[in-house]
């Protein structure tokens, strides 16, 4: 269930880093997970000044925004995700994102921000190894 879109406009670094640990702590999330690959360095450190102790994840993107999404896109289509209402400029960035790409202005911030989370949740975790006795 996707509970918040907690994106930020015209904020400081240290005012976007408070707004996510603040949505952190309201949602009792395990991890801060940032893409880092505009602000580098600056993203960790910021959060890390006001929480030095924050699970923190620092993801990199390596394909098109519309080649994340296509995987978050066949959890939409299984009904395995949610939104709560209220989610209105989330959702009209979501029915932009088309098979051709992105048909919008400006950058998807908000849709990307759901697809890195919701990888970090649902998909990421299912190639992880779980650990397990083995039988000598």
């Amino acid at each position: 269930m996707v509970l918040e879109d907690a994106s930020v406009k015209g904020a400081s670094p240290e005012g976007w880093a408070r707004a996510a640990l603040a949505a952190m702590e309201r949602h009792g999330a395990d991890r801060l997970v940032a893409e880092v690959n505009q602000g580098g360095d600056l993203v960790e450190q910021m959060v890390r000044m006001i929480d030095p102790m924050v699970p923190y994840r620092a993801v990199h993107a390596t394909r098109s925004k519309m080649l994340r999404a296509e995987p978050v896109a066949a959890l939409y289509e299984q009904g395995r995700v949610a939104h709560v209402r209220g989610l209105g400029l989330l959702e009209d960035e979501m029915c932009r994102m088309t098979a051709q790409g992105w048909q919008g202005q400006g950058s998807p911030d908000r849709l990307d921000a759901l697809v890195w989370a919701l990888t970090d949740l649902l998909i990421a975790p299912a190639g992880v190894a779980r650990p397990s006795v083995r039988s000598l």
